[in-house]
């Protein structure tokens, strides 16, 4: 689907930017390998059918015999699965993540078997809510923000122990 207006992206730290005109297929894949790539249940991509790097480029792993993995050598952001037949870009790195919603699932049966009833975890209570908001208020955000940046980096900090 060609895109009205381009979508932007990067890496957490900013040293990797894309722009992406045209996507394809939204997914969420539960192989071990998207598990493990990510750290995480599994990876959400979409197709890339159109785009380009704004800033920097990412680093590879060649994960399997047909295809790699993109990733930000600085900050270790998952960037891209990448194979003969194409590029899909992580859709958590999208500054508009919530616009690219998966329509397929890959992978089920390696799904791991908790992820099933994640909405029905309880969440913090608004006493507990109102305890830890003080530590969170105090924390200063290295992250790169959703929107294109002129410069990089725009934060520093120290590294967190």
């Amino acid at each position: 689907m060609k895109l009205a207006e381009p979508l932007s992206g990067g890496c957490q730290c900013g040293a990797v930017r894309f722009s992406v005109r045209e996507v394809g297929r939204a997914s969420i894949c539960f192989c071990r390998m998207c598990q493990k790539a990510s750290g995480s249940i599994g990876g959400a991509f979409v197709a890339a059918k159109d785009f380009s790097y704004t800033r920097g480029a990412p680093a590879h792993f060649q994960s399997s015999s047909r295809a790699r993995r993109g990733f930000c050598a600085n900050c270790g952001t998952p960037l891209t699965f990448e194979t003969a037949h194409g590029v899909d870009f992580s859709i958590a790195a999208f500054d508009k993540a919530g616009d690219l919603p998966p329509v397929i699932q890959l992978s089920p049966e390696t799904r791991l078997p908790w992820t099933d009833t994640l909405t029905e975890l309880p969440t913090r209570t608004p006493e507990e809510a109102a305890r830890v908001a003080p530590e969170y208020a105090a924390i200063r955000s290295y992250q790169h923000p959703d929107h294109d940046t002129s410069a990089w980096p725009i934060n520093t900090g120290p590294t967190a122990p």
